[in-house]
């Protein structure tokens, strides 16, 4: 047995209950979840956890590879194989529907089957502070940014620039984007999740606002994780496939719904930051569509500015010197 699983069997004793649920959803990544469930079993903890997988009827090698795993870890890891692909039926938030209802633990860390952990500590610290803060929902963290091709883009997911105490309100108005795979949140909140989590199109911005309105949310200002880009079966690739321009005026209606939806369950207490919010979810549909006469419009001045330096380059780039972007991208495509 080699030291990794050693410390594994070490750290879970029969008398302990399961601390932490780590929550895994997957689908056709049987590149990459092998390194997403190792990130999972390399964490040196003092506590008992468990793996919950959900597997989307994947049709190459993913669940195999999971079986795997699972005949080595049979307490630990606990997989779901769907015969049906439960997303092509409506299920949007797997996550919600077949792994909070089972988890055991008494809080709930996320990772989907592309991304994975880089910190051994990750789930210790995140458990500490969560047990030393009882009014805290949600703990979050910084990430790495990695492309398909598996080089660092060098970009870290940081919304802010020291570890603190998030307002609820900047909860919903956030200019950046919460790795998924840092969250961890208490699972009492995951027990009956609110209607606007179950009808949006995707999961992570209503958990977010579910959580944050139970509690308070602390971001640690540490890299403990890595976000794949491009994975050809992640949501945003899947996106651009078909009527992409559809598909974005869809997505930003739902969204609208699923805020507004939010602004009653939490009685009108952040009806401006919602508004921002709404205008953001518009205004990046602009941005994936290239409608520039709204993209550049003084009424988004202020989410242009939010965008990061090498967007907002390639994108007045290509507003006002059309020809040579054009020439650009085929001489890229080229190399």
């Amino acid at each position: 047995m080699d030291k990794k699983n050693t410390t594994l069997t070490v750290s879970y004793t029969e008398d302990k209950k399961i601390m932490v649920s780590i929550c895994c959803i997957t689908y056709n990544q049987e590149q990459y979840i092998a390194q997403t469930i190792e990130s999972f079993l390399m964490q040196k903890v003092d506590f008992k956890y468990e793996i919950l997988i959900n597997d989307d009827a994947s049709t190459d090698r993913t669940a195999d590879i999971i079986r795997e795993y699972e005949k080595k870890y049979p307490d630990i890891i606990k997989p779901i194989y769907q015969s049906i692909n439960q997303y092509s039926r409506g299920i949007t938030n797997p996550s919600g529907a077949f792994n909070y209802p089972r988890a055991s633990g008494k809080y709930i860390a996320m990772c989907e089957g592309d991304d994975y952990w880089t910190d051994i500590y990750k789930l210790k610290k995140q458990v500490d502070f969560l047990e030393s803060h009882k009014n805290c929902s949600l703990c979050l963290h910084a990430a790495k940014t990695l492309v398909v091709d598996g080089s660092f883009t060098g970009s870290i997911i940081r919304p802010y620039n020291k570890s603190r105490f998030i307002s609820t309100g900047e909860v919903i108005d956030k200019s950046s984007a919460y790795p998924t795979a840092s969250l961890m949140f208490r699972s009492c909140f995951a027990r009956h999740m609110p209607d606007y989590y179950t009808n949006c199109p995707v999961g992570d911005i209503p958990l977010q606002l579910h959580l944050a309105s139970m509690g308070r949310v602390y971001y640690m200002d540490e890299v403990m994780s890595v976000y794949r880009i491009g994975g050809k079966a992640s949501w945003s690739v899947l996106m651009k496939k078909g009527d992409y321009k559809k598909k974005q005026e869809i997505y930003y209606k739902q969204m609208k719904i699923m805020y507004i939806e939010f602004d009653r369950a939490s009685k009108g207490r952040y009806t401006n930051y919602i508004k921002n919010a709404i205008r953001r979810i518009r205004f990046l549909t602009y941005v994936n569509t290239k409608n520039y006469s709204r993209i550049f419009s003084s009424k988004y001045r202020r989410f242009y500015k939010e965008l990061d330096l090498r967007t907002r380059f390639f994108t007045g780039f290509e507003y006002h010197f059309p020809f040579l972007y054009s020439v650009a991208r085929y001489i890229m495509r080229c190399i």
